[in-house]
């Protein structure tokens, strides 16, 4: 990891880039040396900062998703250029996942280098002549931002190792702590959560800098305290703790009958300095670059589901390396469109999955408002526990396709043995290894 996650300079390079959208350009942090900051940072310089964590959090956010996507056989990643999306991702003829590729080294960098920075920043907070220009609410709101962002880039990472556990304590760079578990790393990710929880609490009436357009109506410390117990909910889940789901998801921005994409999202843009959307590709694309459906996300869907207008049927069927398909993955119809973090949608169905353990009638009302909103009749099936949780993963496959969680999602309900193998020798991998540059 200190390859990563211990060097100032990359600190200082992604501070330097702007954000674009609805944060300010910033000055050029390459020159300031990093002591400049240990003695103090003005409003201003806060604000060049937190411009840093929007980036570092966007890098590599593309291969994340094709890792989770393509192992989950949510879509086939094509790359004529690059053969491993198609054979190591995919289990080819007892292929491995390598732990010194870019499929693990580039997102595992990104995320802790935001986490990095966060740490960075907190650090400089303490300092007296910082406190000085800053109110306590001011200080506390940074705190929460921070802290809930530290959280969610530790999460996306064990979502990749699960098992093989993450690195929680890498706030001293010169003394990182060890791996721990996956139950460890999921309870460090929640106590961060809810640390972070207390400071937004009480981080008065609103943020020392601007978030970007992606937070809009998550903005405010109140508000965006409501992101973090959503957050906290997806975590509570994860660790199997349903009622800690429900009593998060009642502080959250959960609306059973409210607009399911109201949530957080990434944003992006052309500006040459930002990041454009790396889950678009245009229809009919080549295998240069292309993310094709697995077909079986068609043939197993219900007549009349509209999340189907979430693939379109190319002019051909695109081959590559033994695998087909007929339709493109077009969640995206532009380079600049925002990708979800967490929205309603997903609330609503964490809220089915925990009442399906206490509430089987709340957590069908719940799968019904899902089903009717995507042109479906109210569910008809089993109310036992089994059949309640084969509707809620069906339901999770189709709303959250593409965004992130079929693959963890199966994989929590011991279930990675019915996701379906393309090839003879395929396989399915249920983590990713530890990157070879950790040196543990």
């Amino acid at each position: 990891m200190k390859k990563y996650i211990n060097k100032i300079t990359l600190f200082l390079l992604f501070a330097a880039i702007t954000t674009a959208c609805t944060v300010e350009e910033f000055s050029d942090l390459n020159g300031p040396e990093v002591n400049g900051f240990e003695n103090g940072i003005a409003p201003g310089d806060l604000q060049d900062l937190v411009g840093g964590i929007f980036y570092s959090s966007r890098v590599s956010l593309g291969t994340y998703f094709d890792d989770v996507g393509v192992i989950g056989r949510e879509y086939y990643r094509f790359a004529s250029s690059d053969p491993r999306f198609t054979s190591d991702l995919l289990g080819r003829e007892n292929a491995v996942l390598d732990n010194n590729t870019f499929y693990i080294t580039n997102p595992w960098a990104g995320r802790y280098r935001t986490v990095k920075n966060a740490n960075l920043i907190l650090g400089f907070l303490e300092n007296p002549e910082t406190i000085s220009q800053f109110t306590t609410a001011q200080l506390n709101a940074t705190k929460g931002f921070l802290k809930t962002f530290i959280a969610y880039e530790l999460l996306l990472n064990l979502n990749l190792t699960d098992e093989n556990g993450i690195r929680i304590d890498v706030a001293d760079e010169t003394n990182i702590g060890p791996f721990v578990s996956k139950t460890a790393a999921l309870a460090g990710i929640r106590s961060k959560l809810e640390e972070a929880a207390v400071d937004l609490a009480a981080g008065g009436s609103s943020f020392p800098f601007s978030l970007t357009a992606g937070f809009s109506g998550f903005d405010t410390p109140s508000s965006f305290l409501k992101f973090n117990k959503a957050l906290t909910a997806r975590v509570a889940a994860y660790q199997g703790n349903f009622p800690d789901v429900i009593t998060n998801l009642n502080q959250s921005f959960l609306e059973l009958n409210g607009n399911l994409n109201t949530g957080v999202s990434y944003v992006f843009s052309l500006d040459q300095t930002d990041i454009a959307n790396p889950m678009f590709f245009a229809l009919n694309s080549s295998t240069a670059g292309a993310r094709i459906t697995q077909p079986n996300f068609v043939s197993d869907a219900e007549a009349g589901d509209t999340r189907l207008n979430k693939v379109v049927l190319r002019n051909e069927p695109l081959t590559l390396d033994g695998l087909t398909g007929a339709y493109d993955v077009f969640i995206y119809q532009s380079n600049i469109d925002p990708i979800p973090i967490i929205r309603n949608e997903e609330l609503i169905l964490l809220y089915a999955e925990a009442n399906i353990f206490s509430n089987p009638g709340a957590a069908v009302t719940a799968l019904n408002i899902i089903r009717n909103s995507a042109g479906l009749a109210p569910y008809a099936g089993g109310m036992d526990q089994a059949s309640l949780i084969q509707e809620m993963l069906k339901q999770r496959r189709y709303s959250l396709y593409a965004e992130g969680h079929r693959w963890i999602d199966i994989r929590r309900y011991n279930l990675l043995n019915t996701l379906p193998i393309d090839r003879v020798g395929d396989d399915v991998f249920s983590k990713f290894p530890i990157p070879l540059t950790e040196n543990q």
